[in-house]
């Protein structure tokens, strides 16, 4: 365990949490929603501090990021908990428990997730994924740190749930987001998740101005979020806020935790992307095969730059600098 950052003490040997927008006040002996931060005689420890349930190395498209190093792998590395309570959770096993609940956590420094990452020959640095980061903070913080002193990139793949000033902390260690972006209505985020969806709308656009890689995923649950007019709300509001280049993930669905509906179907997905297609350059589909979803185009001159097989990753018609081959059109990040 370590002390966690991001607290306040209150009378009674009181804590509250200013880490998300939950605002968890605790008395001794209790952990917040998230499970894993804990008042311990008016103190907030992290009891998840270098716990990792999962530590594996998968391809870079996988977190889903398709702009950031196409083709490269990512040392990928979770614990448990989380700050959100979706009914849908894909990763429920993890994120949905506490240190003591669950027996295979193993413990790891953040000297040896750096060393982990340097073994790796086409490894460019470290996702913090699988279970929600941010109540990672402690340990995530200070192994992006080192990453980044060791020239390794950190990706942070992430519900968005955070206060204003842990985000801004993250920002300055951390070189592409992944986030989830779970509906488009604030019934929706308190009904299925627990939360709220302005704290998650005002970071996704401090992200988009903040200069570093952004990628939005939106996990499509049948009968649920899947109508097509808030879809395009939310498409919309993407477009203007975020930008017309922002890379948005439509994720295929299938039944999990407490959610017993049908897959996605795959008429669904695809009106969903031509939707978004009309106002965002970079649209793809997950979770499903399909002829239209996951190569990228040009939105310039119309040339295929990157085509893409489950997780093969094929470079086509692309620069050094991730510039179209035939227009010069930016593709990716700079």
């Amino acid at each position: 365990m370590k002390k966690a950052l991001y607290f306040e003490q209150k009378e009674k040997q009181k804590v509250q949490c200013l880490l998300c927008p939950h605002f968890c006040v605790l008395k001794n002996g209790q952990s917040g929603k998230c499970r894993v931060r804990k008042n311990v005689n008016g103190d907030l420890l992290s009891e998840n501090y270098e716990r990792v349930c999962s530590l594996s190395v998968d391809p870079i498209e996988k977190k889903p990021l398709y702009h950031f190093h196409p083709g490269r792998d990512i040392l990928s590395i979770g614990s448990v908990g989380c700050n959100l309570k979706c009914k849908f959770c894909q990763n429920y096993q993890i994120s949905q428990t506490s240190v003591d609940e669950y027996p295979y956590l193993k413990s790891y420094t953040s000297e040896e997730i750096i060393k982990a990452a340097k073994n790796y020959p086409n490894n460019i640095g470290i996702a913090y994924t699988y279970n929600e980061p941010v109540i990672w903070f402690e340990y995530i913080l200070e192994t992006a740190k080192l990453a980044h002193e060791n020239g390794q990139n950190n990706v942070l793949v992430s519900n968005g749930f955070v206060n204003p000033a842990p985000l801004d902390e993250l920002i300055k260690h951390f070189d592409a987001f992944s986030i989830d972006l779970k509906g488009f209505t604030e019934d929706f985020y308190r009904d299925f998740t627990d939360s709220k969806l302005e704290p998650v709308k005002q970071n996704l656009v401090k992200l988009a101005q903040s200069g570093k890689h952004l990628e939005i995923t939106n996990l499509v649950i049948t009968g649920i979020n899947d109508d097509e007019t808030i879809f395009e709300e939310m498409v919309n509001w993407m477009a203007k806020n975020c930008g017309r280049k922002t890379v948005f993930h439509i994720s295929r669905y299938f039944p999990m935790f407490k959610i017993d509906n049908l897959p996605t179907p795959q008429s669904k997905l695809e009106k969903l992307y031509n939707i978004a297609k009309q106002k965002l350059d970079f649209v793809y589909l997950g979770n499903i095969k399909t002829p239209n979803g996951q190569n990228t185009s040009c939105p310039n001159c119309g040339e295929l730059v990157i085509e893409r097989t489950g997780f093969t990753t094929n470079i086509i018609q692309l620069t050094n600098e991730g510039l179209c081959a035939k227009c010069n059109y930016q593709i990716l990040s700079k």
